[in-house]
């Protein structure tokens, strides 16, 4: 078989899919007789008619179909890969779509926007923020963000922001005055605690660690809110202990609006990653976004 001309390939997917010489004359800004030629060449090269032609209707025939389903993604594959070529670091174009956990958005991403749409101008990003576990690629991400435990094993991960965090649980210097200070994990359960419920509707236990001792309390308390900023308000007030990410508190505890308490318990674990689809041809924007990350310095 003489060789075929991906261009007539191309001719030909856009013929089978718009059903019509004209209209994918008029998507691809060529004539139709240019793509009749190209159809009849490589019918011609491969000795198989691909497509019925009357003066009402294109349609692919059953070798057109095989064809067709084949060479789609191959040709996807090769125009990702040609538009990939075409960008340098300077002009990557497109927009990056992100699903990311609440506390990401607010502790762990606002230092690096700025930084990567400077560098990268011709990309937009757009991110969504919620706690509810989806699958991130099929409602249309091009990636996401994750705690270690819940990332998926065939995925890639690249560590994004603090690679250590830590929980940590304070009070107001009212409340310690009015009710005393909590001196072991086991001390919270006789203190007004403010709990957070996740939008899953699960309101977690506290966990405390020290020398390898584990300690998980199911705190009592009037008040659970949904909001990580309504908590730490509420105990700023005086309302009862609130524990939550060490990031959120740490400016009420520079304001002395909050004391730390148990400070010798609090669980230190590992920092979010970035996780995408393995892939041979990623978006450029992702692409960007991944360098990015791995030339931030360690954190």
């Amino acid at each position: 078989m003489s060789e075929i001309d991906l261009a007539d390939l191309d001719a030909f997917v856009a013929v089978a899919r718009t059903r019509g010489f004209r209209s994918a004359a008029a998507l691809r800004g060529v004539s139709a007789s240019s793509l009749s030629e190209a159809l009849r060449r490589l019918e011609a090269r491969l000795g198989v008619r691909l497509l019925n032609r009357t003066t009402r209707s294109v349609t692919p025939t059953d070798a057109g179909e095989a064809l067709l389903a084949r060479l789609s993604p191959a040709l996807g594959e090769v125009a990702a890969a040609l538009e990939e070529a075409a960008q340098t670091p300077d002009r990557v174009t497109g927009t990056l779509r992100l699903n990311v956990p609440i506390v990401v958005a607010k502790l762990v991403l606002p230092p690096l926007l700025g930084p990567f749409l400077h560098a990268h101008p011709g990309v937009s990003l757009e991110i969504r923020a919620e706690d509810n576990f989806i699958d991130v690629l099929a409602a249309g991400f091009d990636a996401g963000v994750r705690y270690d435990e819940r990332l998926e094993r065939d995925m890639i991960a690249v560590p994004l922001g603090p690679r250590r965090q830590r929980y940590a649980t304070g009070a107001s210097p009212a409340y310690l005055a009015a009710h005393g200070r909590p001196l072991h994990p086991r001390d919270v359960l006789a203190h007004a605690c403010i709990r957070h419920r996740f939008a899953s509707g699960i309101t977690a236990p506290w966990e405390f660690e020290r020398d390898g001792q584990v300690l998980t309390v199911t705190p009592i308390g009037k008040l659970v809110v949904s909001t990580m900023e309504l908590g730490i308000s509420a105990a700023e007030q005086g309302v009862g202990l609130v524990s939550t990410f060490e990031a959120a508190l740490r400016p009420s505890f520079e304001a002395g609006l909050l004391v730390p308490v148990l400070e010798d318990w609090w669980v230190e674990f590992s920092g979010p990653f970035l996780y995408y689809a393995s892939r041979r041809h990623m978006p450029a924007p992702l692409r960007a976004f991944v360098d990015f990350l791995r030339q931030q310095p360690p954190d």
